[in-house]
């Protein structure tokens, strides 16, 4: 089943109506903006460790933990599990061709990144599938690492698209991956002769006598610095239209090579072109203190980087990215004082290395204050993650399927708008920097309703892809709770995995009725004990998993659900 074909069945069948809205949602998430303003910092947690707090961090820091993982998590304590998650891993092996026959230089089950094209062949389309079927499966197997969202932060930050060459993405992936955890000064080198980079922001095009802003001006404005407020004609406070100007001339003469490449032993990388780089002196305004970077060659690009990275604005400004990527979109004075300051002074004590600052903020008072917990709208990705893997979706092994159902998936995001290479603008998803909506901007009438037919679907039926099922196995889901037996243990372990906040009395009672209706509390009880005495009986398999089912279905559909 495809993309289009699971939309289409989504869309298609008869549901019951949503048992939430976006009124609702949007009441739950903006509910710490109501109360005053937390005041805690940077300082380290020294309150309760319990399921609440692990289950808060790893929800935070990946995507859709599992309920062994939050009990594993409380078990080790909060040091240990913050040291596991960022923990450096090795690259994860290359995308490979899953089924594609045609191919001739890529048999199946081999990579194509260092594979040529075909001009007769048209396989472009296979590889495109191939590389999103991969970057969906790393989120799904990532285990207990903040790597993957680290990867997503930057894949926002550093906004790329308009892919015609998955080893071109494949190699900017792969950039943004080996660098998650590492130093942001490096990655703003390395992503500023990037090919894919240099092709989007049209850096390919820049040359001494046809200067091309474009990469200059985001350099500055949306990766390194940021604007600040216009205080003149052509002035801001932290740059001025000339040093874009004097920026683009440093930045001319280079080139991506080998795109969409007809021939053998041809990488993707960049190149330096002499004779199209301006040579003359760049002079900057007072906003770098009247600097002047001279002609260095295929090295000047680090001098300008050099430049920007003396601006203590710098750290501050990215900070703040951080800070609404993995805690709350608000900044206001208290939080600029007590988060962001110590926050930049740590990355620039560290010389803009980010594990540092991702441990500190990640153990602080401030992220563990009840104000913080289900304060944020799920991405798309973040709620596909949390239906799949809070829920012990078994995923096929067999490489076809695997890699189907992860583009599959990877596209369903992007049809409720979290759409990889696909950002609304090189400023990247709404949520994380244009407000006053935020992360509400992820919920509306139509991505919620889409929202809900997955629940629902998924909550039923699964999703069948080359005739293989993929579904909540909500009788072995439960074996893994403390205590399956009694009805209200039950409900309250299930709400715990799935919600991150408590929920009130009246909440539980709906859902006690939503599992026994009209039943007494004892019938869950006797019922199940009679299933787990004969669990071959498909009949009392039948009746239990259904009232499961429905019960799972109606926790998803509540507002709580969609937040993080």
């Amino acid at each position: 089943m495809n993309r289009r074909t699971t939309i289409a069945t989504l869309l298609g069948r008869k549901t019951d109506p949503p048992k939430t809205n976006v009124e609702a949602i949007d009441v739950a998430a903006k509910s710490r903006a109501t109360l005053p303003p937390i005041n805690t910092g940077l300082e380290p947690y020294t309150g309760n460790w319990e399921f609440q707090q692990a289950a808060h961090l790893l929800r935070r820091a990946m995507f859709g933990p599992n309920y062994a993982q939050i009990k594993e998590a409380v078990l080790n304590g909060m040091d240990a599990t913050v040291t596991q998650l960022l923990q450096d891993q090795p690259l994860p092996d290359p995308p490979v061709n899953p089924s594609y026959e045609f191919d001739p230089n890529v048999p199946i089950g081999a990579t194509w990144i260092d594979q040529p094209y075909n001009l007769l062949l048209d396989f472009g389309a296979y590889r495109g599938q191939s590389m999103a079927g991969w970057i969906f499966n790393l989120i799904i197997d990532e285990g207990v690492s903040i790597r993957e969202k680290m990867t997503l932060f930057w894949h926002n930050h550093f906004v790329v698209a308009d892919i015609e060459d998955a080893k071109f993405a494949y190699k900017y992936m792969t950039l943004l991956r080996g660098n998650a955890l590492g130093n942001f000064k490096t990655l703003v080198e390395e992503i500023t002769i990037d090919p894919q980079m240099l092709r989007y922001l049209n850096g390919n095009q820049n040359r001494k006598d046809a200067p091309n802003e474009n990469y200059a001006r985001e350099l500055f404005e949306l990766f390194t610095i940021g604007k600040g407020p216009l205080i003149a004609p052509n002035n801001y406070t932290n740059f001025t239209e000339d040093d874009i100007i004097a920026a683009s001339k440093i930045l001319t003469g280079w080139i991506d090579m080998n795109h969409v490449t007809l021939l053998q032993n041809s990488p993707v990388t960049s190149q330096f072109i002499d004779s199209w780089h301006d040579e003359s002196d760049k002079i900057f305004s007072d906003a770098f203190n009247n600097a002047t970077i001279f002609e260095n060659g295929e090295e000047e690009y680090k001098d300008l980087i050099d430049l920007i990275f003396e601006q203590e604005e710098v750290a501050r400004f990215i900070c703040r990215k951080l800070y609404r990527w993995f805690v709350y979109y608000d900044i206001d004075d208290t939080v600029e004082q007590n988060m962001i300051e110590p926050m930049a002074q740590l990355l620039r004590d560290n010389d803009y290395d980010v594990k540092p600052v991702l441990a500190a903020l990640l153990k602080s008072q401030h992220f563990y204050d009840m104000l913080s917990l289900g304060a944020m709208i799920k991405s798309p990705i973040d709620f596909l993650a949390s239906i799949f893997k809070t829920c012990n979706v078994e995923i096929s092994n067999t490489l076809a399927t695997k890699y189907e159902f992860g583009s599959e998936w990877l596209g369903i995001a992007g049809v409720i708008q979290q759409q990889f290479f696909g950002h609304p603008s090189v400023a990247g998803w709404k949520a994380y920097y244009q407000g006053p909506a935020f992360y509400r901007h992820w919920i509306s009438s139509v991505t919620l309703r889409l929202r809900l037919l997955i629940t629902d679907a998924m909550s039923f039926v699964g999703t069948e892809i080359n005739d293989e099922l993929m579904e909540i196995d909500v009788l072995e889901f439960i074996t893994t709770f403390d205590n399956p037996w009694e009805a209200y243990p039950l409900i309250n372990e299930m709400v715990s995995i799935l919600l991150p906040r408590s929920i009130s009395t009246a909440q539980t009672e709906f859902l006690r009725e939503v599992l026994l209706p009209g039943l007494p509390i004892e019938e869950w009880n006797i019922q199940y004990s009679d299933y787990a005495s004969d669990p071959g009986n498909e009949a009392l398999a039948t009746a239990i998993a259904f009232r499961l089912r429905v019960l799972i279905r109606t926790i998803m559909a509540m507002p709580e659900f969609h937040l993080s």
